[in-house]
């Protein structure tokens, strides 16, 4: 293979403007900026079942926000390969916080206040049941049922899942030629394009989920912030929603999966417009 040959006829090389101003980057900062929000403004709220001080989620949002910024910029370096990889990382944190949020819920009571599976994951004690064990679980929650209902309509995300392992573990030869950015791929634009709307369809299960398990934390700080200042709060001000996650909402969710986001309006009491 004559790779000078190779480099003078590249098609969407990494080094092209056309490569770097592909949509993927500019709805990347979008979510990196969606996570750094949702992990500042769930702190507050105290992770019952666990003896946690502060918030767990918000921690695993931070970590998100980590993996995130690291696909940004693998991308940039032209490694598709390897921001798969970290896409299936992503997927697997969003199932864990999706999982832990729910196997709380269920398992809390008088009764049993610590929730020992998961204060045990907590304090390195105890790992988390497999993938496999973890979406089995969400997939037979009546909590999450309807939201659980229109994301298996369609196989896209074993077809998604299946993308990761496959660039995880070089089922196919392509696969690890998209880690060298110099050849001649004249596919590679399609899957960044194909890498995109995975990415997304990881954003919306999760923020789904979250929205429907977690309502409160869709809340703007208006609330807390009049209590703080000694003020009264404005009626209803504690189901505002955060502009944040109303960005979010409609631009990603709402835009991509109108069937979500009318499930996610169905069961909550936040003020989502």
């Amino acid at each position: 293979m004559n790779r000078d040959y190779d480099q003078r006829i590249a098609i969407m090389r990494p080094t092209d403007q056309e490569y770097q101003s592909h949509r993927v980057f500019s709805e990347l900062d979008q979510y990196i900026e969606f996570y750094k929000s949702l992990a500042d403004s769930v702190f507050m709220f105290v992770s019952m079942g666990t003896k946690a001080i502060g918030n767990i989620d918000s921690y695993a949002f931070s970590s998100i926000q980590g993996t995130l910024t690291s696909i940004r910029t693998i991308l940039c370096a032209g490694r598709i390969n390897d921001a798969y990889a970290l896409l299936r990382k992503y997927y697997d944190a969003a199932i864990i916080t999706i999982y832990s949020n729910l196997y709380i819920e269920e398992h809390l009571s008088i009764e049993n206040f610590v929730v020992q599976q998961i204060d045990n994951w907590l304090n390195g004690k105890d790992s988390l049941p497999e993938y496999r064990i973890m979406s089995e679980y969400i997939r037979k929650s009546q909590k999450v049922a309807p939201l659980t209902q229109l994301f298996l309509a369609d196989d896209r995300y074993k077809r998604l899942r299946d993308r990761c392992n496959d660039h995880t573990h070089y089922n196919f030869y392509y696969n690890m030629l998209l880690n060298d950015s110099d050849i001649h791929l004249p596919n590679r634009g399609k899957v960044l394009d194909d890498f995109a709307g995975d990415l997304r369809d990881v954003v919306i299960l999760h923020a789904a989920y979250l929205f429907v398990t977690k309502q409160h934390y869709m809340a703007s700080s208006d609330y807390l912030d009049s209590l703080e200042c000694g003020l009264t709060p404005e009626p209803d001000s504690q189901y505002w929603v955060a502009p944040f996650v109303q960005s979010i909402f409609d631009k990603v969710v709402a835009q991509h999966r109108p069937d979500i986001a009318a499930i996610i309006k169905d069961h909550t009491s936040m003020h989502l417009k």
